[in-house]
């Protein structure tokens, strides 16, 4: 980093910096805490230096916003259109999306639904990101051949119980989960996997049974 860009990021911290303190303090407390003075507090920075990177409290939200719409739907839209090569095989792809933080943030999903109960705005931005997911899952039902009650009927199963999984906040562990798969996917799709796509399914999230 040459001096200037140090000089300029320095004291000021940067935007990525006051992002995390945000995001962080959104998981941690909720909305209401996410306020320009506590983040200064917490990144020992001032006040005035949060304005070289954001306008006001609500461009910071905005970009949380954001940041949520990238960290879960848009990894569960691309889950739903990956390459299998059977229907069990697609909805593999789908739970595992749901498995790790890397590719749905759970955490944030809890705290921006709690959001939402307060802001009618945020409300109306999680109802539109509910109604693409189940799009695209219904999609890629259809795409294995369920007409389009059966695809939408399970497709809100699937997603449910998945809200139902992150709203109720479960604590369960990897290897109980894992277990408990295979039947969802029949559930889900109304076939079991097969004993190569459970394999295949573990060596891929790095789980040993």
């Amino acid at each position: 980093m040459d001096d200037h860009k140090a000089n300029e990021t320095g004291w000021r911290g940067s935007r990525e910096g006051w992002l995390e303190a945000a995001y962080d303090t959104l998981i941690e407390s909720g909305v209401d805490a996410v306020k320009i003075m506590p983040l200064a507090g917490r990144l020992k920075l001032s006040r005035t230096s949060f304005y070289w990177f954001f306008k006001d409290r609500q461009e910071l939200l905005a970009t949380l916003r954001d940041r949520w719409a990238e960290a879960t739907t848009a990894p569960l839209v691309t889950a739903t259109r990956e390459y299998a090569d059977s229907e069990t095989e697609a909805m593999l792809n789908v739970i595992g999306c749901f498995l790790s933080n890397t590719t749905f943030d759970s955490k944030l999903e809890f705290a921006v639904r709690s959001w939402a109960l307060q802001d009618n705005a945020m409300m109306a931005e999680v109802q539109r990101a509910d109604a693409e997911r189940l799009a695209a899952l219904r999609d890629m039902l259809c795409k294995w051949g369920h007409s389009d009650q059966d695809a939408d009927v399970r497709a809100r199963t699937i997603y449910l119980v998945q809200i139902g999984y992150i709203s109720m906040q479960v604590d369960e562990t990897l290897a109980t989960r894992m277990a408990r798969i295979p039947n969802y996917v029949e559930i889900y799709t109304g076939k079991l996997p097969g004993p190569r796509e459970i394999a295949r399914f573990h060596a891929r999230l790095g789980f040993s049974a």
